[in-house]
């Protein structure tokens, strides 16, 4: 018997991840794509596209097609998408004509943003197109019981935004979608470096320092990194030594944006499912779930266990995979 190819696409803000039935997750790759301005065509995706993010010549310029969640840029993620499903169909070594596709949205999005997913993915020669909402991709790859009538509470901090849902009977019962994520972390740190040393820093760089020495608790043990930029007043190259108590104050804004969100979900849950939630707690995601000290600092501030996913990173992308079997389940439920 001949079946078509079953693939879950994470098509994140900041990676996009294929998963596969046979071969789990074969591709996550970072959600950029290096441009040809003159001739509008994609030199690059993914990681080698990343690498010449601030290194280029004029005529080319390494873009990211998505922001917060959606697609901003058609044309871009549709070719981007192309040869990302290329890429996969090389490393599963058979060929994936005509796959069955299921793409998560941000449970935020318009149904226009939703179109637009759906067309792109169909333009590169997919057979047909589910789409899923990410909270509920997430909690599936968490490995939770999306499908029984119990409280799964899920905080998904992806690059572009950030999602709050509780899903209970494989639908969603309340959710806050907040365009806060890694990204906007990533630039108020350039922001802070900027007022305070007066050093220009990139993007990469500040990705860095996020993962390396950004800390969400006011007391932690104290650590300190390098971070090379252009001096705005003498227009050279300069080094400067940023400790992780700065940084943890210039992601205060965002965390407490992220903490409200999460409040504001919790209060509009139904009172039979407010007593799964004490006992179960909340199940952090995404990349940004990794930030040192979030889970203490949340369970803190909401008096609610907090746990981490068993691979927060690709928890979506698995989800999002995996729904292929529950998929049929999950939208009678959602009818």
């Amino acid at each position: 018997m001949l079946s078509s190819a079953e693939i879950g696409i994470d098509l994140g803000t900041a990676n996009t991840l294929v998963y596969t039935k046979q071969k789990g997750i074969v591709l996550n790759e970072p959600s950029v794509a290096a441009i040809n301005t003159e001739t509008k065509q994609v030199l690059a995706v993914g990681i080698e596209a990343k690498n010449m993010i601030g290194k280029t010549p004029g005529n080319v310029v390494a873009i990211r097609p998505l922001k917060d969640g959606v697609i901003a840029d058609f044309d871009i993620t549709t070719s981007m998408l192309k040869q990302i499903m290329r890429k996969a169909s090389k490393r599963v070594g058979v060929s994936m004509r005509k796959p069955n596709v299921v793409v998560c949205t941000p449970s935020g999005s318009t149904s226009v943003e939703r179109r637009a997913i759906h067309d792109a993915i169909k333009q590169c020669g997919a057979k047909n197109v589910h789409l899923i909402e990410e909270p509920v991709a997430a909690a599936i790859g968490a490995d939770l019981p999306v499908d029984e009538p119990v409280a799964n509470v899920i905080v998904d901090i992806g690059g572009g935004t950030t999602e709050v849902a509780i899903i209970s009977y494989g639908g969603v019962v309340s959710c806050q979608s907040i365009r806060i994520g890694g990204d906007v972390m990533d630039d108020e740190i350039m922001q802070y470096v900027r007022k305070k040393y007066k050093l220009l820093i990139g993007e990469r760089t500040a990705e860095q320092v996020k993962m390396e020495i950004g800390h969400v608790l006011n007391d932690h043990l104290e650590m300190t990194m390098d971070v090379r930029g252009r001096n705005l007043v003498t227009g050279l190259p300069k080094t400067v030594t940023l400790s992780s108590r700065e940084i943890q104050a210039a992601l205060r804004e965002s965390m407490e944006h992220i903490l409200e969100a999460i409040r504001a979900t919790l209060e509009d849950c139904p009172a039979e499912l407010s007593g799964d939630i004490v006992d179960r707690g909340v199940i952090l995601t995404g990349g940004g779930a990794l930030l040192n000290g979030l889970q203490e600092w949340l369970s803190k501030e909401i008096v609610v266990p907090v746990h981490l996913a068993p691979s927060p990173l690709e928890s979506v992308a698995i989800g999002t995979g995996r729904s292929l079997e529950v998929i049929h389940k999950l939208q009678k439920a959602a009818k």
